[in-house]
């Protein structure tokens, strides 16, 4: 599975990884749906992976395998989480370590300290405990709307934000509702951001390293449903 050591870039065709998003995690959730999941099924989800024999990778991982050939484990899966939300800490994180997995947390900072939603110290915890804190912009536009002049507001306060929290780099990037065009990774680009992550439309042909594909588990997935959705999405 592993590629040459040579930028991803030039790879246009490299083979994608799975990488699955989660929004929502509820202890009794009204309805499960795209953007929420109840406890119970997330943990059975996880525990089905981690039964099956996948490993958890971290993005710095990922791109150090496209961009230098580096080995992933055997079977690797990346667990992302969107938003924020405060049960990322109580609740994902606690059913990630049990089984010995890791998650990409990405955040948009508006949120930070605000009820339900992550604190700056519950964020340190997780990057301490060994999980990736990433960017998610201040206050989740599309990045089809941000002009020039925000992206201050949007990518670079928000990552010296989550660089002092965490005491660790900010290089990686998930594009909110998933959509992304070629304005914003040139904006990526010229901001040290090394990967993005979309949900929507296609790979981009000339820099694939921005357009890394993602897709998001409805709560109503069974546990073999999530597997063989994996397998289509993300074909070996």
């Amino acid at each position: 599975m592993a590629v040459t050591a040579i930028a991803a870039q030039h790879i246009p065709n490299f083979k994608e990884i799975p990488v699955l998003c989660y929004h929502n995690i509820d202890i009794k959730p009204a309805r499960e749906n795209e953007l929420r999941i109840s406890a119970f099924h997330f943990e059975q989800q996880v525990k089905a992976l981690y039964d099956s024999g996948y490993h958890t990778i971290l993005p710095g991982q990922l791109y150090d395998h496209l961009t230098k050939g580096t080995p992933l484990p055997s079977k690797p899966v990346m667990l992302t989480f969107d938003d924020s939300h405060e049960t990322h800490f109580s609740l994902a994180a606690p059913v990630l370590e049990k089984y010995a997995f890791r998650g990409v947390f990405f955040i948009m900072t508006v949120c930070i300290g605000k009820k339900n939603y992550l604190s700056a110290q519950q964020i340190k915890m997780l990057a301490e405990r060994g999980h990736a804190v990433e960017c998610h912009t201040y206050d989740h536009p599309p990045v089809i709307n941000i002009t020039a002049e925000q992206w201050e507001q949007q990518l670079d306060n928000p990552v010296k934000k989550l660089e002092a929290i965490t005491g660790k780099r900010v290089e990686y990037f998930a594009y909110p509702f998933g959509i992304w065009n070629e304005t914003a990774i040139i904006e990526l680009k010229k901001r040290g951001i090394k990967a993005a992550f979309r949900l929507t439309g296609k790979k981009s042909s000339t820099e694939p390293l921005y357009t890394i594909k993602r897709i998001i588990v409805p709560g109503t997935w069974s546990e073999k449903y999530l597997q063989k959705e994996m397998a289509r999405a993300f074909p070996q």
